[in-house]
């Protein structure tokens, strides 16, 4: 886990991890284990490609995507917001629906927030 200085935004589960595949493993393990799978799955997904096409972007890409996501899990604010507009949107009647925005706009901006609080 990093000992990098950053933001706190009160009751951060776990310390922001590394951004190596072996700490954000772990760190989805201890806030979000029912998504290893997943990220297993995106990982062999990710070599398989760079495997194919020799563009070590896909690693970078997956390494990005899942620093995000451990960024979400791991902050109850931002987990809470994602949860919600999720909520939101699947109560939507389609893409007319005036909340539908609403709740991209908000997924957008938790995206937006975890990955620059990552980038930093």
């Amino acid at each position: 886990m990093t000992t990098q200085p950053h933001d706190h935004h009160g009751g951060e589960r776990i310390p922001r991890p590394d951004r190596t595949p072996p700490a954000l493993r772990a760190a989805l393990a201890a806030v979000a284990p029912n998504r290893l799978a997943e990220m297993e799955k995106h990982k062999d997904e990710a070599f398989a490609a760079m495997a194919q096409d020799s563009k070590i972007s896909h690693v970078h890409t997956w390494l990005a995507f899942w620093a995000r996501e451990v960024e979400v899990e791991r902050r109850p604010d931002l987990a809470q917001r994602r949860n919600h507009a999720l909520r939101s949107l699947h109560t939507t009647t389609g893409k007319d629906d005036p909340a539908f925005r609403a709740a991209m706009d908000e997924l957008s901006a938790v995206e937006a927030e975890a990955d620059q609080a990552v980038s930093g």
